[in-house]
C-alpha cells in the first residue's frame, strides 16, 4: 500500500510540473500567433473621405447671364427654340455622373465664335491610407505640371520681347501678346496688328512677347484649394483661356476659346480671363452652398 501510494504521488507530482512549464513558457515570448498579430500593429488610421458626394447638373451650373457675357452670340440666334438649346448647352459623354460631368455651349455672333466647357471631375481614392483630397491634389499637380506654366516675370512698360515663349503641339503659344499698337493683353480686342509692328512677324501674325505679370499664365491664390490660369494665342488668333481649380476632391476645369471673324482681330487677353475668372468664381461657390 506504501509502494502504491508513493507511485501516485510521484505521477502527481510529474503532473503539476508540465502543467507549470506550459504555463511558464506562454510567458517566454516565444507565441507566433500572438508575435504575428503584435508584428502587424494597431490597424492603420483609415484616410478621412472627401467632402463631396455628388456633382452638379453641369449644364445648369452656369448661370443665363453669365453664358451672355461669354458666349455673346447667343442673343443673336433668331429662332427662340434654337436659342433655348444654345442656352441649354450639350452634355459630354459620361459614364458615372457621380464622378465625372461636363457640358458645352458654341455660338457665333457677327464678330467671333466663341466655345465654353465646364467639366467636373469627384476623385476618390482606392488606398485606405490615401485622403480623396490628397489623391485629387495628386491630379491637379499633373493638369498643373502638362500646362508648362512660364516662370511670372516682372511687368515693365518697356518689356518687349525678351521672354521666350514655348509652344504646344498647336501652335498655340504659352504667353500671350502685348503692345502699344494693339494686340492681346492691352484690352483691346479689335485692334489690328500691322505688319510693322515689332510685336508682329512678317506675315502679321502676332508674335508672344512679355505681358503683365497680372495676364500670364500663372497659378491663382484666391481660387478653391489650388488653382492655376493658363492663356494660349494660336497663329490663326485663336485665343483660349483655360482655368482649372481643386476644392478637395473635386477638380474643376473651364476652357474658354473664341476665334474671331476678321483676320486682322485678337481676342482681348484681359476680357476674357476676367470672364473666365468670375466663372469660376461662381463655380467654387456653388460648390461650397
Amino acid at each position: 500500500m506504501q509502494r502504491k501510494a508513493y507511485v501516485f504521488g510521484v505521477a502527481a507530482l510529474l503532473a503539476a510540473t508540465a502543467t507549470l512549464a506550459g504555463c511558464t513558457g506562454s510567458d517566454g515570448g516565444d507565441e507566433p500567433t500572438d508575435s504575428k498579430q503584435g508584428g502587424s500593429g494597431a490597424t492603420a488610421a483609415t484616410a478621412e473621405p472627401g467632402r463631396y458626394r455628388t456633382l452638379p447638373e453641369p449644364c445648369g451650373a452656369v448661370e443665363r447671364g453669365t453664358l451672355d457675357a461669354l458666349l455673346p452670340g447667343l442673343r443673336q440666334v433668331t429662332d427662340a427654340e434654337q436659342r433655348e438649346r444654345a442656352y441649354a448647352g450639350a452634355p459630354t459623354l459620361t459614364y458615372d455622373t457621380d464622378r465625372k460631368v461636363g457640358c458645352r455651349w458654341k455660338a457665333e455672333a457677327t464678330s467671333a465664335t466663341d466655345h465654353l466647357w465646364v467639366d467636373f471631375e469627384r476623385v476618390v481614392s482606392y488606398e485606405s491610407v490615401v485622403s480623396d483630397d490628397s489623391r485629387a491634389s495628386e491630379i491637379y499637380a499633373t493638369k498643373e505640371e502638362a500646362a508648362d506654366l512660364p516662370v511670372p516675370a516682372p511687368s515693365s512698360p518697356s518689356a518687349t520681347s525678351t521672354s521666350t515663349p514655348t509652344t504646344d503641339d498647336s501652335g498655340a503659344s504659352d504667353e500671350v501678346t502685348g503692345g502699344a499698337t494693339g494686340g492681346a493683353g492691352d484690352g483691346d480686342a479689335g485692334s489690328p496688328i500691322p505688319t510693322d509692328d515689332p510685336s508682329a512677324t512678317s506675315d502679321g501674325t502676332p508674335s508672344p512677347s512679355a505681358t503683365p505679370a497680372s495676364l500670364q499664365p500663372r497659378t491663382l491664390d484666391d481660387l478653391g484649394d489650388e488653382a492655376f490660369l493658363d492663356d494660349a494665342l494660336s497663329a490663326s488668333r485663336q485665343r483660349t483661356v483655360t482655368v482649372v481649380f481643386r476644392t478637395s476632391n473635386v477638380l474643376v476645369t473651364i476652357r474658354y476659346d473664341e476665334q474671331p471673324t476678321s483676320t486682322t482681330d485678337v481676342p482681348s487677353s484681359e476680357d476674357m480671363q476676367d470672364r473666365v475668372r468670375e466663372l469660376a468664381d461662381q463655380l467654387d461657390g456653388t460648390l461650397n452652398e
